[in-house]
């Protein structure tokens, strides 16, 4: 049972005779919470406030008759009212024992599925996420999404809902087109043989570095003029005799300090440029390519196109690209441990773009401007460009193709986007079309259909800038990886060999372990902040045995296992156990109660789509049961009675822990 849940459903129904008003009911509802405080109870209402104005009456009398109205007296103790009306709530002993029984009884831990009485109705996803290009390297960029979908998708799975996976992974466009010029132009056939993915991302590398210098030289005038231009502008406004009156004066100081910022940005611009432009020139291997390929960026869009129109020779080396950059990918994705049902990336929806301009055109969304094809759409000042003028399609014809399809083909209530918020003004207008699509050609008809972009924040070094390699290359996934279990197996040795008794682990299951924990540790850090906010990447910090770590919820497991083991206690002998649970110490009732909140954590990820409120409790619950461990004995407890009951509340700690892991895409380890 969600136990929020059913107080929150108890208390609309208390007041429904006072408020008619669905929402603000819901609102009012809502405002039954956690207490903050265990000696106000375990849950707090403090909806009476907000009625005072409503109903004209004291806020303490309405939280008086409320409480004679509300019906909770098979869930807590009678409810206590203090200070100006907060409504307290203390769970009876025997509905928590009650609870835990269940509990342990149900695979699921008691968590009812979508679907079933009382629960939410069950939906469709379709979750959009991790998206890389191929033949490229997965880099740092691409873990957050990853995690953050698949974890997402997992916990929805759990909850009952229906979900569909799919990688729309980056497999067409310019970046091929380079490729392909690339492999042309500049490959080493012997680096091909050998490594194919390894040499298609060197000359993805090299074109794209060339591309980039000549069109930075062609700008470098352009950027040279407009600052010049800023500093003139900026001379003249600083030599103007500043006005006396206050509202004049405030108004021509904050137009001088824009004046400044845009000279400085303009300066810093052109001086990156300039770095870069002489990086590239400094570079002896660069400057054969450089002088002999001056329209590389036009040849580049050539092969492009000659790729898009079906070109035999160009579409015979996309085939021969792809699979083995596919099974890098995958062979990344096993390491991770996360799967899709499905990989349609942007080459699968290629015939269906033409088709897709010509309905908006026909339905009156789309029409040409200044050559372009474009739709215009309310409450936006830039429009979204689907077509260009050499007859090109872009991202977002892509992207409206592929909610066609989705649309026609699974029938989703939900789609999903786990993308960076870089790209938050384009799910803006790509809503925004699809919206004004559906009205005017009913692509999936009067139901709703849910569109979200989950954005996240970026993956920051101990600089607080976006990690990069000493070089200024994006860190590849694969070395990320590779060096948390480095650093995971330096930990698991150094705590194994710092053991009383001496080390108890061969090195193969160190080795094994510090995979788990490394890999682990590299998903908990990053679902355990708030997926809008940047983080501060650190492997000390993630692979600490203190603190909100993978780690520590590993090691919080292992430490139940180890009493298992220590009592030679088998996962059937638990089963059988019946002893009613005693919560006599506050530890123990402390414990029950956070595990009793296994379903209100669930359901506020899945509210709004965020991880953390998973990772958060489930740091609370290792906490809480480190209490109970350190103050009451288990093993050596009083009566077998107390040992049965303890047993039973270590047993459903661990099994929640490894659910709780298991929907972040997390492993657990039976010692450490």
């Amino acid at each position: 049972m969600n136990v929020l849940a059913e107080l929150r459903r108890r208390f609309a129904a208390a007041l429904a005779p006072w408020v008619p008003d669905p929402a603000a009911l819901a609102e009012l509802a809502g405002m039954v919470r956690i207490s903050q405080d265990p000696k106000f109870g375990d849950y707090q209402a403090n909806c009476a406030m907000p009625l005072k104005q409503r109903l004209n009456r004291a806020s303490r009398d309405i939280a008086t008759d409320l409480v004679a109205a509300l019906k909770v007296n098979d869930l807590c103790h009678p409810p206590e009212i203090a200070g100006p009306g907060f409504i307290n709530l203390k769970l009876r002993d025997d509905f928590l024992a009650a609870q835990l029984n269940h509990a342990l009884a149900d695979p699921r831990l008691g968590i009812a599925a979508t679907g079933s009485p009382g629960a939410a109705p069950r939906r469709r996803f379709v979750v959009d996420y991790s998206a890389p290009n191929v033949a490229k390297p997965m880099h740092v960029g691409h873990i957050r999404s990853t995690v953050i979908g698949d974890a997402l998708s997992r916990t929805l799975r759990f909850a009952g809902h229906e979900v569909i996976t799919d990688n729309h992974i980056g497999d067409w466009g310019t970046q091929f087109g380079m490729i392909i010029y690339g492999y042309k132009h500049f490959r080493d056939e012997g680096a091909y043989r050998a490594n194919p993915v390894a040499e298609l991302a060197r000359l993805y590398k090299l074109v794209n570095r060339l591309v980039d210098y000549h069109d930075g030289r062609a700008r470098l005038p352009e950027l040279a003029q407009k600052l010049a231009a800023q500093e003139s502008q900026l001379k003249t406004a600083a030599a103007e005799p500043l006005p006396t009156e206050k509202n004049a004066l405030k108004k021509a100081q904050q137009a001088l300090r824009r004046l400044e910022t845009q000279v400085r940005e303009t300066g810093e611009a052109l001086t990156a440029l300039r770095a870069s432009l002489a990086a590239v020139e400094g570079d002896a291997a660069l400057a054969g390519p450089l002088a002999a390929h001056p329209k590389i960026a036009t040849a580049v869009l050539a092969e492009t196109s000659k790729l898009h129109v079906g070109d035999a020779e160009n579409l015979a080396l996309w085939r021969e690209f792809m699979p083995p950059c596919l099974e890098e990918i995958a062979r990344i994705y096993r390491r991770l441990g996360v799967t899709f049902d499905h990989t349609l990336g942007e080459s699968f929806y290629q015939d269906r773009l033409s088709g897709v301009v010509a309905d908006l055109k026909k339905h009156g969304l789309a029409r040409e401007s200044d050559g372009a094809v474009c739709v215009f759409l309310d409450g936006f000042d830039i429009p979204m460009i689907i077509q260009k003028q050499d007859g090109a399609f872009l991202y977002a014809t892509t992207d409206l193709a592929t909610i066609q399809y989705r649309v026609s083909e699974w029938h989703p209530d939900a789609i999903l986007y786990v993308v960076d918020h870089r790209q938050s003004l384009h799910f803006e207008h790509l809503f925004a079309a699809v919206q004004q699509w559906n009205k005017a050609s009913h692509l999936w008809g009067d139901q709703n259909l849910e569109l979200m972009h989950l954005r996240f924040g970026t993956v920051l070094g101990e600089d607080r800038r976006p990690i990069r390699t000493r070089s200024g290359e994006s860190v590849a996934l694969e070395s990320l990886l590779d060096e948390a279990i480095r650093k995971a197996f330096d930990v698991v040795s150094t705590k194994d060999d710092a053991k009383p008794e001496g080390a108890e682990l061969l090195a193969d299951e160190r080795r094994r372990i510090a995979d788990v924990v490394g890999i682990a540790a590299l998903k908990y850090a990053d679902l355990a902040q708030n997926r809008e906010s940047d983080y501060i990447f650190s492997y000390d910090k993630m692979l600490s045995l203190e603190g909100n770590t993978a780690t520590y919820m590993q090691f919080a497991y292992a430490r139940v296992r180890n009493i298992f083991a220590k009592g030679q206690i088998a996962d059937a002998a638990l089963a059988k156990l019946s002893a009613p649970v005693n919560l006599s110490q506050p530890t123990e009732r402390a414990l029950a109660l956070e595990l009793l909140r296994f379903s209100e954590a669930l359901d506020a990820c899945i509210a709004d789509y965020r991880p953390n409120h998973l990772t958060a409790y489930l740091f609370e619950l290792a906490g809480r049961y480190s209490n109970f461990y350190n103050e009451c004995s288990v093993l050596q407890a009083d009566d077998p009675a107390t040992r049965d009951s303890r047993l039973r509340l270590c047993d459903l700690t661990a099994r929640t822990l490894r659910q709780g892991l298991a929907l972040l895409g997390i492993d657990v380890i039976e010692r450490m």
